[in-house]
């Protein structure tokens, strides 16, 4: 059989090695004319990383990704909200978080799908079927057919604005969000990785291999609002330069060409994924805002239990209607505690930020733990 997979990000990437390694013929298609992904830091949670073990990509993972260390939630002044232990995770769900470089993480998985064919500026215009097989019908006039096609194709999704309609554009979350990674000297002992929340702001940083950090940045805005006259380091400066150390320092150690600031999306839960030979992946199936840090690890899932599908039925339809049985509820879940997350870091009222903090540090222990085990302990 052959697979067609349209979009090679991450979660197309993983979907075709999946189904590659399931014996089916793959090809991939993508829209842009070169295969690249802009740098910035990308956690990896135990289920992740056990979904790429599955791929056969444990090894190559950990040459490029380093465990995260010991962190939690702060406030703006640095004075612990909710810890979290990744001794803790790793030892309850077997596999540790860890934090990859993204553009590291995407090499990485074009070079395990080396051998299979990948045509780049290839911007799909629709697909076609006929019961048995599907066509994809490029904008360049171009055209494959193939048992299945999978929608890999992000958050603007072709794939889905055909199978579904215009009834699912992406929703502005309400915050707008600046990424880079730097070169930083921190101490072994650092205790202030993690999230720090303010007042409709919230600031984030983890360790990445090589002596960089990766660090973000969260503010209320109004979407497409304009970028700073001032630039961005310093309009960054001027929201957390008060702010606990070293997020000063680490603004000032990064170079302004490479700070990436994106307004952030989600797309609501969609019923269903798949229209006879053909099925979402990814965003294109859940996007979700990055407050769980579970949008890649998310698409790996997919990706393991779409290739298992296909391995166990060679119907088609049959593969991708039990895919969409076994992730569709567990990845909504996912995009609807992401947005809610979301929503009570960015609270802005003074009263209800300071409410907000105290409730989060007498959450019991156990509770903290099993929310965590709700979205991370999950093994596909």
């Amino acid at each position: 059989m052959k697979a067609i997979i349209i979009g090679a990000g991450i979660g197309g990437l993983s979907a075709a090695i999946a189904l590659r390694n399931a014996g089916l013929e793959v090809v991939i298609y993508e829209q842009a004319s070169a295969i690249k992904e802009v740098g910035a830091g990308l956690s990896l949670w135990p289920n992740a990383t056990k979904a790429l073990e599955k791929l056969g990509l444990g090894p190559a993972l950990r040459q490029i990704s380093v465990p995260q260390a010991d962190g939690g939630i702060h406030d703006w002044r640095g004075s612990i909200i909710t810890a979290a232990s990744t001794d803790f995770i790793e030892r309850e769900f077997g596999a540790p978080v860890i934090i990859a470089h993204r553009a590291e993480l995407l090499a990485m998985l074009t070079d395990a799908a080396d051998g299979i064919p990948m045509h780049i500026a290839a911007r799909l215009k629709h697909y076609q079927q006929d019961g048995k097989q599907v066509t994809a019908v490029f904008e360049n006039g171009q055209r494959d057919t193939a048992d299945l096609l999978i929608g890999s194709d992000g958050i603007k999704s072709v794939v889905r604005n055909q199978m579904l309609g215009s009834t699912t554009p992406p929703r502005y979350a309400g915050y707008t969000a600046w990424r880079a990674i730097a070169n930083f000297d921190y101490p072994a002992d650092a205790t202030y990785w993690g999230e720090s929340w303010g007042q409709g702001a919230r600031f984030g940083l983890a360790p990445v291999s090589k002596g960089r950090v990766y660090w973000f940045a969260v503010l209320n805005a109004p979407e497409n609002k304009t970028k700073p006259a001032e630039g961005h380091k310093a309009y960054l400066l001027k929201h957390f330069g008060n702010w606990h150390h070293p997020i000063t320092d680490l603004i000032n150690a990064t170079d302004e060409s490479v700070i990436l600031h994106n307004d952030i999306y989600d797309i609501e839960p969609l019923t269903h994924w798949t229209d006879g030979h053909v099925a979402l992946l990814g965003d294109a199936a859940h996007a979700m805002t990055p407050n769980l840090g579970q949008g890649a690890c998310q698409a790996m899932e997919d990706a393991v239990v779409l290739g298992s599908a296909v391995q166990a039925t060679k119907n088609i339809e049959s593969a991708l209607e039990l895919y969409q049985a076994k992730r569709i509820e567990r990845a909504n879940g996912i995009v609807t505690q992401s947005r809610r997350i979301g929503q009570v870091g960015q609270l802005s009222n003074p009263l209800v930020c300071w409410l907000r903090d105290n409730l989060f540090r007498s959450l019991p222990e156990g509770i903290r733990n099993r929310q965590i085990a709700a979205v991370v302990g999950h093994e596909v």
